[in-house]
């Protein structure tokens, strides 16, 4: 009878742990247990400047080894430092965590409510954070409709777009409904003057497409029974939504695996793009399915050519497992597109293909750069690809994982250009080792993008401050260490790159350093054998007993 894996590997003498552990990266902030990024394709030196903005989730129940310890909206660095940890800044869920620009000033904004990963939706609301990462506003869906998390983008600093998961009652035995199954979603999107809260737009599926143009049918119910208002028919499924300079909307509808053009006066549909309906002839490689994330690019100067990039992630699952998979291609894409409404042709402009040929199930998002380069967040494989305009792989990682995303997942990927100030004050701790005669300080500032040195202080007790050194900022953390011992007192202040001093932190004093515990390795033991035949085997890591298997 062979061993557990877990077991097997004690047996050899390795211990199997959790592919990433993300408890205790930072002295200064052992509250933080943020995810790490696995690069395998570091950045060269045509990446786009900024900071890459992911708010992973774990695909497995809280409380497992899988997937990041604390599920949040985060800032990282290109090397994957940590620059924020939005851990609690954001309640409950959050996902689609962006920067953009909102009455003359940078922001952060990111949905943070329920999730129903059964169905892949949630209910809540879109928080508003300035550059101190202090809330400023909260924006809510209006006539009395509950936001969903697939899409929130500000436009021109007025007004947002909004995507609403609403179940109607509706008779569905022409798809194949019983007289139990009466509901079906009615995918929504408004346009929300921020300032007010007035909804100045607001469009419905069921009054423009049929429910026979699902590609997810009622029955099996993978998108939804119709049972109940929470078991809705999902025939539609918005998840993106853009507007042009014109005024028109585009809008990607999942689960009929199409990319609508919205007449924004009239509401009626201009033009379909791919699905059973649609009005283009489609070139080699256009035709995408379960897409997400469609945006306008740009168009010809007699509007009769447009650019658009969607993800195109090419099959169907959710984060739960709920429901069967369907694949209509061996792996995802991200893709710049032409449409022609003089020839009513598409071409494909620009595919980006995966490394190691990842599929996603669900989720996505293509980010056009300003430089030409497009950043592909890969969804439920939790990992992101930027790409130069050709197509080449220039940076690639996964979230906190060792391999291909195991359990990590991450409903949109972007990179932003960002300065943080924080109003909390930066951590500082000290450590004394008397094993080797040596005070290391270590210091950080959730947040701060601004600090270039930290200059490190003794303060005696009656104020006065020696100086002990600097060190230049190159990390979430940084840390000097002192040859000796004895320190009373410490602390700390943050100089930016003009040389002018930020902060200071608060008087601390050195602990006694407590070693991490490392499992060097590990063994096993096989006792007398029992009068019932059976031998149990037990293992240890020194005089530690680990645990028992009984063959």
């Amino acid at each position: 009878m062979r061993l557990p894996l877990a077991f097997r590997a004690l047996a050899t003498g390795v211990l199997l742990l959790p592919q990433a552990r993300a408890d205790w990266q930072f002295k200064s902030r052992p509250d933080l247990a943020p995810p790490k990024l696995n690069i395998t394709i570091p950045a060269t030196s045509d990446v786009e400047t900024g900071y890459l903005f992911i708010a992973p989730f774990s695909g497995y129940p809280e409380g497992t080894h899988h997937g990041p310890a604390q599920a949040a909206p985060y800032i990282f660095t290109d090397t994957g430092d940590l620059v924020w940890s939005g851990f609690t800044y954001f309640s409950i869920w959050a996902t689609n965590f962006q920067a953009a620009r909102y009455k003359g000033k940078d922001i952060l904004f990111s949905f943070e409510g329920s999730h129903n990963a059964a169905y892949g939706h949630g209910h809540g609301h879109t928080t508003f954070l300035d550059q101190n990462y202090e809330t400023i506003k909260e924006l809510r869906a209006g006539n009395h409709r509950l936001t969903d998390k697939h899409e929130f983008i500000i436009i021109n600093e007025e007004t947002a777009l909004i995507q609403i998961y609403h179940p109607v009652p509706y008779d569905l035995s022409p798809y194949g409904g019983s007289p139990e199954q009466q509901w079906i979603v009615d995918a929504r999107f408004q346009e929300i003057d921020i300032e007010t809260g007035n909804v100045l737009f607001e469009w419905s599926s069921l009054e423009h497409v049929s429910p026979h143009e699902a590609y997810l049918p009622l029955n099996p119910g993978q998108a939804g029974s119709g049972y109940n208002s929470s078991d809705a028919w999902d025939y539609f499924h918005i998840n993106s939504v853009d507007k042009d300079q014109d005024g028109n909307y585009l809008i990607s509808a999942r689960d009929v695996n199409a990319v609508y053009k919205i007449n924004g006066k009239t509401r009626k549909i201009t033009w379909q793009l791919s699905g059973k309906s649609s009005n283009f002839t489609m070139g080699d490689q256009v035709e995408f399915a379960f897409q997400h994330h469609a945006r306008f690019i740009s168009r010809s100067a007699d509007g009769t050519k447009e650019i658009i990039s969607l993800y195109d992630n090419s099959a169907h699952g959710t984060e739960s497992g709920h429901g069967h998979e369907v694949h209509f291609y061996k792996f995802s894409r991200g893709k710049i597109i032409e449409v022609d409404t003089e020839s009513w042709t598409a071409k494909l402009v620009q595919a980006f293909h995966p490394p190691d040929n990842l599929l996603s199930k669900s989720q996505g998002s293509t980010q056009v750069l300003p430089n030409g380069n497009v950043l592909v967040n890969w969804g439920s494989e939790g990992a992101i690809t930027e790409f130069k305009s050709d197509g080449t792989p220039i940076f690639h990682f996964y979230m906190d994982s060792g391999f291909l995303g195991k359990a990590v997942e991450n409903y949109r990927g972007f990179r932003y250009n960002w300065t943080g100030i924080p109003n909390e004050e930066p951590a500082i701790v000290a450590f004394q080792d008397k094993h080797t005669d040596t005070t290391s300080i270590y210091v950080s500032w959730n947040g701060d993008t601004e600090t270039k040195t930290w200059r490190f202080y003794e303060v005696n007790k009656n104020g006065h401050r020696l100086f002990l050194g600097q060190a230049k900022r190159q990390s979430f953390e940084t840390e000097l260490q002192l040859p000796r011992t004895g320190v009373r007192t410490v602390q700390a202040e943050a100089v930016d790159a003009q040389g002018e001093l930020l902060r200071v932190t608060s008087l601390v004093k050195p602990e006694v350093l407590v070693e991490k515990f490392k499992i060097k390795e590990a063994g096993r033991k096989k006792p007398s054998q029992k009068g019932n035949g059976i031998v149990p085997w037990l293992f240890f890591q020194g005089q530690k007993f680990l645990g028992r298997y009984d063959l």
